[in-house]
């Protein structure tokens, strides 16, 4: 497992799996937040198997998955959503872990400054200076 915190209360992790589930809760997570549907690769571990891991050990789970590349204005409200409703700190997880952390870029846009949102995004080991110019041209 390959934990990419962004803030306190907001991490990022490429695929993960119903296994890593007692890693997840000894790490103090409250929430579990999948980004990546179901059958992107043959041996992607489904959704199932981690809601229901994660759910019997007492975490909140939830799944708005994204086609990599395509992020609709429901997408964007549904992760919103999940982040205001969701305990903290979350884990969210995708292929890579690139679309959780655009998500996360997308949504702090215009509350956090750019900078900040690079330096974070940046640690963690993903470079959002490409959404960031997508998003201030538009």
């Amino acid at each position: 497992m390959d934990l990419r915190k962004i803030t306190d209360d907001f991490t990022v992790s490429p695929q993960i799996e119903a296994s890593d589930i007692p890693a997840i809760v000894a790490a103090g997570f409250r929430s579990i937040l999948c980004n990546r549907p179901d059958g992107e690769e043959v041996t992607q571990c489904c959704f199932d198997d981690v809601s229901e891991a994660a759910a019997n050990a007492g975490l909140e789970v939830r799944s708005v998955p994204i086609t990599s590349g395509v992020v609709t204005p429901d997408d964007l409200k549904a992760f919103n959503a999940a982040l205001d409703e969701m305990p903290r700190p979350v884990l969210a997880y995708c292929r890579s872990g690139t679309r959780c952390t655009m998500l996360w870029t997308i949504a702090q846009y215009g509350q956090v400054e750019p900078e900040e949102i690079l330096t974070l995004t940046g640690q963690a080991g993903y470079d959002m200076s490409g959404i960031l110019r997508q998003l201030s041209q538009s």
